[in-house]
């Protein structure tokens, strides 16, 4: 497999040659940019980081006091103040829960100070820091379609038996749909799961959801941070269409031993960190470890617990596993290694006979900061493996595998209040797909890929406007094709409370998915290269390349109203100008039926399609109560070419007119160790194709040969219009009381009670088309966690 991704390197390096001359351009544009100027003023810059464990500090203003320079430490910790004129200033870093650090700087021209600055974690809380601090990040960033998640965030949803997750904290996300509790998927403002990019430290991860939708494969203690845009990014992010989840995970502990131990009726997990070398007090190297487990004995404790929801028990079953090393320098310069293995499995339920896949992976990550230039470098690169089978009674078997490399560097200047960063990367990657449809055709197809990706992108603060052009260009070696992709986003602070946005761009992407839009149960999440057979006309036109493309256009709107509400409005356009799906229905062997339509023969046929809408949130949060409010209302559509070649609509099953996400949480206690959370989700009904009818289909196995008077033949189905139906409307409400026991300075004890679907609520899973068997999702389920943190 690696001598097929070096081959496939070779061969597009080769092909760069013959590329058009902007891709030079951009070359040329870079290597210029590489020399940077000091100007006769000054560089501060540094990490900032917690005393007591080391951890880096993220997203807090540093700035210098009396003026208006100042930056935001990134996700790593690291700032930088450039363009300060010489002279001597008091530097300054405020952040919630922290004492706020002050010290005298003397900034000399053309010299870079390094500052590394630790922060003391404060006896006393000021709600009024953060509120500024998050604010001020409204006003420098133009933060279009984009949700930040700490692990905060995340633990203010119910969590299910003390374990909360980024999966559920998704769910109320502005703009996600999600379709269920078990083999649940988030489809992202009209997107599907393929178009859907997810990173962890750089990597790509395949597939992040469990079959119970209620769990991710990221235990949410060794998050830092997610970015999850969900429309209009910008062009350091390329190869999908619709959005993209890029997250960060901690380094571990600097200065001690330290871990986590939870377990519930679900599950259980542990968690295990700490110092190889022990960093400084004042900062300095350090090296450190970190390592996660957990796993699902839902099997098990379901015919204890949980009789009642199915009398075979929730064979519901997964286990995570996480390492990584860093490696921290002084000057904030640092290199991680990480490794994972992710797996799932579903056995004998319901339909399902067997369904299982497997994840794994590792990599490298990494920042330097030269010693004297202003640049910081990022890079990363990393090897990834999915796959994936699926038996049930009524499809036949089929297999998806995929498996390939990507690396990448970044390089990040910043000039004042301005910033320029740009990029390469490559990845390359093997699919591996087989499939026989309802009747009896083969699908398979085994494809390498190689990708190639360029970018840049310009922040410029101009008065009370902020201006983020970005350009990628994109290079797709196995079907020659290279895609430019102009994106910007724009933001005008009309005033510090009220400020307007906009977002937009071109995308593009290769992989498909291998997913049957009639599956009875959508658990199947395969790949499939791009294919390069694909009808040669479209809708009247030549069809001129084989990529899926999207067009993204978003405006929207924020308002501060006091010190704890906030208000975002935002509404959207997506075209999905090309579209590549599975062709249901195929029924001729292209080589063998020359003469036949392409919509009868072939294994992929062009779709296209758009999603608009409006989301709207709301958020109150003080010390005591975090409220937040999500209304969304959306049309995605979908556009198809009939034997006729007439143009034929449908809405995916994924298509919700009306999704509403309320979320409220309350903290009390002395030491507000008591915490009461409830979550209620309302949508709409999801569309699906009904049954019309029943026949005996015959297979002719034997050709002309067959005897169809004594043959003995299949159940059929006739399947009425794709998605013309629509399933009753879902709403569920989730309770969760916490309660955390103090034992020592570093250690918490915490037990947690929660219950899914309060009232009982009957939500359809789906209907068996051949017993009309309606299955539910989950019914109400109380459960009980209990956690040690040391």
């Amino acid at each position: 497999m690696l001598l097929d991704n070096l081959r496939l390197l070779i061969t597009c390096n080769m092909k760069l040659r013959s590329l058009k001359p902007a891709f030079f351009l951009l070359v040329l544009f870079f290597i210029f940019f590489s020399f940077d100027s000091l100007a006769q003023t000054g560089i501060i810059r540094g990490s900032i980081s917690e005393k007591s464990t080391g951890e880096p500090v993220i997203f807090t203003n540093v700035y210098l006091k009396g003026t208006t320079m100042g930056s935001a430490s990134d996700v790593n910790g690291l700032y930088v103040i450039s363009k300060i004129p010489p002279g001597k200033y008091t530097l300054m870093v405020t952040y919630l829960g922290y004492d706020t650090l002050s010290m005298e700087v003397d900034i000399q021209a053309d010299d870079i100070l390094n500052k590394t600055l630790v922060l003391t974690r404060s006896s006393i809380i000021l709600q009024e820091v953060n509120v500024s601090a998050e604010r001020q990040e409204a006003r420098t960033e133009t933060k279009t379609s984009v949700n930040k998640v700490t692990p905060k965030e995340i633990t203010r949803i119910p969590s299910i038996g003390g374990q909360p997750d980024l999966a559920q904290y998704l769910q109320v996300i502005p703009g996600v749909v999600f379709t269920g509790d078990q083999g649940g998927q988030l489809y992202i403002r009209g997107g599907s799961p393929i178009q859907n990019k997810v990173l962890l430290d750089g990597m790509i991860i395949y597939n992040p959801f469990h079959s119970i939708g209620l769990f991710s494969v990221f235990d949410t203690d060794i998050l830092r941070n997610a970015d999850v845009y969900t429309g209009g990014f910008g062009a350091e992010y390329g190869g999908r269409i619709s959005s993209i989840m890029d997250i960060t995970t901690r380094d571990g502990n600097k200065k001690r031993i330290a871990g986590k131990i939870n377990a519930s009726t679900f599950g259980a997990k542990v968690l295990i960190e700490g110092p190889l070398s022990k960093q400084k007090e004042n900062g300095g190297s350090s090296s450190t470890f970190i390592f996660s487990a957990k796993n699902s004995y839902l099997e098990q404790s379901s015919q204890i617990f949980y009789e009642y929801v199915n009398e075979d028990g929730l064979p519901f079953n997964y286990l995570d596993l996480y390492g990584k090393l860093s490696f921290n320098f002084g000057n904030g310069s640092k290199i991680n290694l990480y490794g994972f293995n992710f797996t799932d499995q579903v056995n004998q339920y319901k339909t399902i006979a067997d369904f299982s896949w497997k994840s794994a992976g590792g990599g490298t990550n990494f920042v330097i900061i030269p010693g004297k230039s202003a640049v910081m470098i990022g890079g990363h690169a990393s090897y990834s493996k999915y796959s994936i089978s699926l038996k049930d009674n009524i499809n036949p078997d089929r297999t998806s595998e995929i498996n390939g490399f990507n690396m990448g560097f970044d390089f990040n200047y910043f000039l004042g209040r301005d910033q320029l960063k740009y990029g390469i990367e490559v990845l390359g990657f093997t699919t591996d797909y087989y499939f026989i449809n309802s009747v009896n055709r083969t699908i398979e197809q085994k494809e390498n890929t190689t990708e190639l990706g360029m970018y840049v992108k310009y922040k410029k603060t101009a008065g009370k406007v902020l201006i983020e052009p970005s350009f990628r260009l994109q290079w797709y070696a196995s079907l020659a094709t290279l895609s430019p992709e102009p994106r910007l986003a724009l933001k005008y602070n009309v005033t510090d409370r009220f400020r307007i946005k906009f977002a937009g761009g071109l995308y593009s992407q290769n992989l498909i998915s291998a997913t049957s839009d009639r599956d009875v149960v959508n658990l199947f999440y395969g790949f499939l290269s791009g294919p390069d057979n694909l009808p040669d006309e479209f809708d009247g036109n030549e069809v001129t390349h084989n990529l899926q493309k999207s067009e993204h256009l978003i405006l929207g709107v924020e308002f501060d109203f006091g010190r704890f509400i906030s208000v975002n409005i935002e509404g959207y356009y997506k075209n999905f100008s090309q579209l590549s799906n599975l062709n249901r229905n195929k029924i001729y062997d292209e080589g063998k039926s020359p003469d036949e339509p392409d919509l009868l023969k072939k294994d992929f046929i062009v779709e296209k399609g758009d999603a608009e809408g409006i989301d709207a949130t709301f958020k109150f949060d003080n010390r005591k109560f975090y409220f937040w409010a999500v209304y969304s209302f959306a049309y995605v559509n979908r556009y198809y070419e009939d034997i006729n070649a007439q143009m034929q609509h449908y809405y995916p099953h994924f298509d919700r007119r009306h999704n509403v996400n309320l979320l409220g949480v309350y903290r009390f206690g002395g030491r507000m160790d008591w915490e009461i959370s409830a979550r209620w989700n309302f949508g709409s009904g999801f569309p699906f194709t009904q049954t019309q009818g029943y026949y005996e289909k015959v297979n002719f196995d034997e050709g002309i040969y067959t005897d169809y008077t004594t043959v003995n033949g299949e159940l059929g189905i006739l399947y009425a219009d794709l998605n013309a139906g629509r399933l009753p409307t879902y709403h569920r409400l989730d309770f969760d009381i916490k309660k955390r026991f103090h034992i020592s300075e570093r250690s918490v004890f915490e037990i947690d009670v929660s219950v899914i679907n309060v009232y009982n609520r009957k939500n359809i899973f789906y209907v068996d088309r051949i017993t009309n068997e309606i299955v539910y999702q989950l019914p109400i389920m109380p459960s009980l966690g209990a956690s040690f943190t040391f």
